[in-house]
C-alpha cells in the first residue's frame, strides 16, 4: 500500500487558493469593473446614509417645523417679487421662528444668535491632572545579586525584596534598615506576596519553589509544589485564602492557601507567564504572557475568558488600578489600559520604547514604568500624559548594562516608590515637596492617534 505525503497546512492553503484561481480566472476578462453610474449614486447614498442618518434626520425635522412656521406666522403686508404677490412673515415671526425650530437651517443674515447645524463637539481629551514630579531620597544596598522582586505589608511598616542571592531581606520602610533575612530559596528569588489577613509571606523562585512563611516563627511552614520549570510572579486573591502563581511553563496555578491543593491549574498560555495580578471583581485572575497576549480567566471554572491579542511583542507586566475597575498591561510597544471585566481597550501609552519589566499605580493616578536600560516614566493614568521621565542612577563601581529596573510597588499611601534594580540595590522615591504648577507647568498636547482603538 503507497503512503500517502503528509504536506503542511500552509502548502494545503496555497494549493487551495491556486485551485480557486485557476477555476475562475477564465471569468475575468468577462468581468466589468468599471462601475456605472447608478451602483455609485447607490453607494453613495448607503455611505451618507450610514454615516449620517442623525444629522438627515435633524435637518428633515428642522425644515418640517420651519414650514410650520412660515405657515401659522404670515404677515398680512403683500410685497411684489418680479409680476408675483408674496406673503412673507414679519421680524417678530422670524424670530418666533428661530425659537421654536429644533435645529434652525443657517440663513444669510448675520446674526450673533444663530445657532449651527451641527453644534461643536467638545474635545473628547481632557486635560491632564497636575502630578508633582518623583525624585530620589533614598538607595539601599545590601543584596548581593540582582534585586528581583518586592512587597509591601499592609501595615506600611517594611517592605520584603529577593534577589538572586537567594535571601529574601525584610526592610524598615521608614530608616530603610535591615530587619531580618530569610535563606531557604536555591536559586533566584522572582516573586513575593505578603498576605493581609494572615501573618504569611509567599515566595517563589527558579527553584521552581513556592514557600509561605510564617512570619511569627521566621520559617517556611508550607510548600506548594506542581510547577515544572521556574516560577516568575505570585499574587494573592484580596478575599479568599487563594494563591496564584505563575511562570516559564506556561501555566497560572491556584493553589488553596492552606491545605496546598492545586485548585486549576489555567493552561492556555503559549510562552512563559510574567505577570499575574488578582482581584475581587470579574475577571478575578489576568495574567501576560511572552506569547504576547493578556488573559482574563474565570476562577471559579478555571477557564479563560477572553485573550487580548493587541499587543505585538512580549507581555511583562500587568498592573490593577486600586480604584478604578481598568488595569494596563505593558509591552515594547506599548502600554495600553483596558476596562474590566470584559477588557475593552481604553488607550495607548506610547513612548517607553524599550522593554518594560515591570509598572505601579498609585491612588493620585500616577503610573510609573521602569524599563530594561533603567528608564523610569511617569503617566497620568486618565490621560495618558507621559509628565515625567528619567534615567534611574547607577550605584557607583557598576556596568552600565546594570541599570535594568526589575520591580517596582508603591507603598501602602502611595507617596513612596520603591524599585528594585540591576546594581543590586533598592531605591526609594517619593514626590518633591517643593514642586509646583509654576515651576513644573503641565506641557500638553493631545495626542488623537495614540488613543485610536484596534
Amino acid at each position: 500500500m503507497e503512503e500517502v505525503q503528509r504536506h503542511s497546512v500552509h502548502t494545503l492553503v496555497f494549493r487551495s487558493l491556486k485551485r480557486s484561481h485557476d477555476l475562475f480566472v477564465s471569468n475575468q476578462p468577462i468581468v466589468n469593473l468599471e462601475a456605472d453610474e447608478k451602483s455609485e449614486k447607490m453607494r453613495f447614498n448607503i455611505k451618507a446614509r450610514d454615516s449620517y442618518a442623525p444629522i438627515f434626520h435633524r435637518v428633515a425635522v428642522s425644515e418640517q417645523e420651519q414650514k410650520k412656521a412660515e405657515y401659522f406666522n404670515k404677515s398680512d403686508e403683500p410685497i411684489t417679487k418680479g409680476d408675483e404677490m408674496a406673503l412673507v412673515p414679519s421680524t417678530q415671526s422670524q424670530n418666533d421662528q428661530t425659537s421654536s425650530a429644533l435645529l434652525p437651517l443657517p440663513t444669510t443674515t448675520h446674526n450673533t444668535n444663530q445657532q449651527q447645524l451641527i453644534p461643536k463637539k467638545p474635545s473628547s481629551i481632557p486635560k491632564p491632572k497636575w502630578h508633582a514630579p518623583w525624585k530620589l531620597y533614598r538607595v539601599i544596598s545590601g543584596h548581593l545579586g540582582w534585586v528581583r522582586c518586592a512587597a509591601v505589608e499592609p501595615g506600611n511598616e517594611w517592605f520584603a525584596t529577593g534577589a538572586a542571592d537567594r535571601v529574601i531581606k525584610v526592610w524598615d520602610l521608614a530608616s530603610g534598615k535591615l530587619k531580618l533575612s530569610l535563606t531557604g530559596h536555591v536559586s533566584t528569588v522572582r516573586g513575593l506576596a505578603v498576605s493581609a489577613r494572615h501573618p504569611y509571606l509567599f515566595s517563589c523562585g527558579e527553584d521552581r519553589q513556592v514557600k509561605c512563611w510564617d512570619l511569627e516563627y521566621n520559617k517556611v511552614i508550607r510548600h506548594y509544589h506542581g510547577h515544572l520549570s521556574a516560577v516568575y510572579t505570585m499574587a494573592l486573591h484580596p478575599t479568599l485564602d487563594i494563591l496564584v502563581t505563575a511562570g516559564r511553563d506556561s501555566t497560572a496555578r491556584v493553589w488553596d492557601m492552606r491545605t496546598k491543593a492545586n485548585i486549576h491549574t489555567l493552561t492556555g498560555h503559549t510562552n512563559t507567564v510574567a505577570s499575574v495580578v488578582t482581584q475581587a471583581a470579574n475577571p478575578q485572575i489576568i495574567t501576560g504572557s511572552h506569547d504576547s497576549t493578556v488573559r482574563l480567566w474565570d476562577l471559579a471554572a478555571g477557564k479563560s475568558l477572553c485573550t487580548l491579542t493587541n499587543h505585538k511583542k512580549s507581555v511583562r507586566s500587568v498592573v490593577l488600578h486600586p480604584t478604578l475597575y481598568m488595569f494596563a498591561s505593558a509591552s515594547p510597544d506599548n502600554i495600553k489600559q483596558w476596562r474590566c471585566p470584559e477588557g475593552n481597550f481604553v488607550q495607548n501609552l506610547s513612548g517607553h520604547n524599550t522593554i518594560v519589566n515591570c509598572m505601579a499605580v498609585n491612588p493620585e493616578g500616577v503610573l510609573v514604568s521602569g524599563g530594561d536600560n533603567g528608564s523610569m516614566n511617569f503617566w497620568d493614568w486618565r490621560t495618558g500624559y507621559n509628565f515625567q521621565r528619567f534615567q534611574a542612577a547607577v550605584q557607583p563601581g557598576s556596568m552600565d548594562s546594570e541599570a535594568g529596573i526589575f520591580s517596582m510597588t508603591f507603598d501602602q499611601s502611595g507617596s513612596r516608590l520603591i524599585t528594585t534594580e540591576a546594581d543590586k540595590t533598592i531605591k526609594i522615591y517619593k514626590e518633591d515637596d517643593e514642586a509646583s504648577e509654576e515651576t513644573h507647568p503641565v506641557n500638553w498636547k493631545p495626542d488623537i492617534i495614540k488613543r485610536r482603538k484596534y
